[in-house]
């Protein structure tokens, strides 16, 4: 299972509107799964992500691997990281 932790305006793809707590879906992950793969599967329309994409903490690239008990946190669109120049991307 991959936990995707949602922020913004994607927590509505969750079943927990709550915004004092986590947003969270858990999914089982496919051999060769990508985070693009994860994101479609939730059902994530791809221009409403924006490039703030981090998998078990760094900041990564949509055709990252994902594999079993990984953690991706993704933000929308709306929600930039405003020092991105600071981090490297993972692919």
């Amino acid at each position: 299972m991959i936990a995707v932790h949602l922020y913004g305006k994607l927590r509505r793809f969750s079943d927990n509107l709550d915004p004092t707590q986590d947003s969270i879906v858990t999914l089982p992950v496919e051999e060769g799964d990508t985070i693009e793969d994860i994101i479609k599967r939730i059902g994530i329309p791809m221009e409403e992500i924006g490039s703030n994409i981090f998998l078990n903490g760094e900041y990564s690239e949509l055709k990252r691997r994902v594999k079993d008990r990984d953690r991706l946190g993704l933000f929308p669109d709306n929600m930039q990281l405003l020092y991105k120049w600071y981090f490297r991307k993972k692919g």
